[in-house]
């Protein structure tokens, strides 16, 4: 993915992104204060925000590709597992029930699988998301301090299957975290951004 002359002002927040190239097949750090401009950044390859100005050439990338998990996840009105296979079902994907299933056991959410999914604590909401990201096994993977509310076994445990999907599918992560001593160790690339600028 590379992303030229790209511009988008909101509020205080004024990015401009010259020249940056997201390699393929990395995992990407999005390092920076608050207010800096990375949740936009992010919005902004996703396409849920347009630029002012600029280009982002997605390099065959299509939409259903990208996924994106915020610090605050959207759940559906439904259940735990339904929740989680939705991205399978809207794709016509075979939903494999044992890795689902595995999925679910490693992050605890097995247990409650029929559990409404608006009744659990942020934590839990956090290995959702994150399930309901990876189960499709998209090629380009968006966190936006996704990590932030997990106990440390969680944030090892998602750091683990994140070095797995990316070692058997390839995929791209760009990973934003201001826990920069426990996520370096990660990150093939880090991009440090301060004032709505690569730095």
């Amino acid at each position: 993915m590379r992303i030229t002359e790209l511009r988008k002002k909101i509020g205080k927040t004024d990015l401009y992104i010259k020249d940056l190239k997201i390699e393929s097949g990395l995992i990407h750090g999005l390092v920076g204060p608050n207010g800096c401009g990375k949740t936009t950044l992010l919005k902004l390859i996703m396409g849920i925000t347009g630029p002012d100005s600029g280009h982002i050439d997605y390099e065959g990338l299509k939409p259903s590709d990208i996924t994106m998990m915020s610090q605050r996840p959207y759940l559906m009105h439904a259940n735990v597992y339904d929740n989680i296979v939705y991205p399978l079902k809207i794709r016509g994907m075979k939903i494999d029930q044992s890795e689902i299933d595995c999925l679910m056991e490693r992050t605890g959410l097995l247990q409650i699988k029929d559990q409404y999914a608006g009744s659990l604590s942020s934590g839990e909401r956090q290995k959702l998301s994150f399930l309901r990201a990876v189960v499709f096994r998209p090629k380009m993977i968006l966190m936006d301090e996704t990590m932030s509310n997990l106990d440390q076994d969680s944030e090892e445990l998602f750091k683990e299957i994140i070095r797995e999907r990316h070692d058997e599918d390839g995929s791209t992560w760009l990973i934003v975290s201001h826990q920069w001593d426990a996520m370096n160790e990660l990150f093939d690339k880090v991009h440090h951004m301060d004032k709505g600028r690569i730095v």
